[in-house]
């Protein structure tokens, strides 16, 4: 469960200021998807479907952009295709995507502990 309090995620902002890069640490073939929250910077999380033919990463890029209220086309795979170790382009400043993953990681927190 990903946590509001957690150590922030490294968002490296691209040279215009219009988006940021995440490092993610990825699982495939997990026993269900989520997002287990910040490691070492890197955002890391798990997806059932296995890596077979680019389906896993396109599971990754649905998870990310919802985290961050974005469609799953909004969010772009630079580097890690066939690794755990990816980067992603999300088209939001710092300080938007900060907030989101503030805000995003809040609600998830919330509806855990209401169950």
């Amino acid at each position: 469960m990903p946590r509001a309090d957690s150590p922030d995620l490294d968002f490296s902002p691209e040279s215009d200021g219009r988006a940021v890069r995440l490092r993610l640490r990825v699982a495939a073939g997990a026993a269900r998807s989520r997002i287990a929250g910040p490691h070492g910077g890197a955002l890391k999380l798990s997806v059932r479907t296995p890596p077979e033919r680019g389906r896993a990463n396109r599971e990754v890029l649905g998870l990310v952009a919802e985290a961050f209220g974005l469609p799953a086309s909004a969010v772009d795979l630079l580097s890690g295709e066939t690794s755990p170790d990816k980067v992603v382009r999300i088209p939001l400043g710092p300080d938007e995507a900060r907030a989101r993953w503030a805000a995003s990681a809040a609600a998830v927190a919330d509806a855990t502990s209401a169950r």
